[in-house]
């Protein structure tokens, strides 16, 4: 049990970092190439990062969904909710992260 909830908080902050790693570093480039406000391009980032911290976290976006289809096939529900956790908490730290960047740089 320790280690699917090592799994799921390591998960969670992957996308976590996905978003706030990339939304800071992309709206600094966008400032430094064309002068646009990174505050602006900071929440803009994040929104379109979510899908891409979701599948990194995930290790690759058909691997969960194998698994998934493997345990409808061989009756291994455990496996299911495995699965279905991770991406759970994957999309967490995705929209945390988005979230957390809003609040903090404005946005709708």
């Amino acid at each position: 049990m320790s280690s699917i909830l090592t799994t799921l908080v390591t998960t969670f902050f992957i996308a976590l970092g996905v978003i706030l790693g990339g939304s800071l570093l992309g709206s600094l480039a966008s400032f430094l190439a064309s002068g646009q406000p990174p505050f602006y391009s900071i929440v803009e980032l994040a929104e379109k990062l979510k899908i891409w911290a979701l599948v990194s976290a995930m290790g690759g976006s058909f691997t969960a969904f194998r698994v998934i289809e493997i345990g409808f096939l061989s009756g291994q529900p455990a496996e299911i909710f495995k699965q279905l956790a991770l991406i759970i908490s994957a999309f967490g730290g995705a929209h945390f992260g988005y979230v957390l960047l809003r609040t903090c740089f404005g946005g709708n």
